[in-house]
């Protein structure tokens, strides 16, 4: 199994920057594919950035040139959030998705972290 633990969320003024890291343990050298995930308030959780194996990054429309999502090794994920706006408030979650018991696919999320972006 794998276990998720996110860091570094936190209160910034639009215009700000804040950075998310998600750290894996367990069976992380089987994960495929990490990302993170935000529900806003009265809102559906939705994908935020999404970072498969080969290094292909994905990002949602409304962070695309704002937010970088990078590993820097099988058990580290990070978010990178620049240019913050007050509709980037939300809870976000981290994602792992792979074989973790050798052959089946399953996913974990991690307990989410608070960004709140106020002015």
């Amino acid at each position: 199994q794998v276990l998720l633990v996110e860091s570094g969320g936190g209160l910034a003024h639009p215009g700000g920057s804040l950075r998310l890291s998600c750290a894996a343990s367990g069976s992380a050298f089987r994960i495929k594919t990490m990302g993170w995930y935000r529900r806003a308030p009265g809102k559906q959780r939705e994908l935020v950035a999404l970072s498969a194996s080969g290094g292909i990054t994905n990002y949602a429309d409304s962070v695309k040139g704002r937010f970088t999502i990078s590993r820097d090794n099988a058990n580290m994920l990070y978010l990178q959030m620049n240019s913050l706006k007050p509709d980037d408030t939300a809870v976000y979650y981290c994602n792992a998705a792979g074989p973790f018991d050798g052959t089946t696919w399953s996913a974990v999320w991690g307990q989410g972290t608070q960004v709140t972006v106020f002015s």
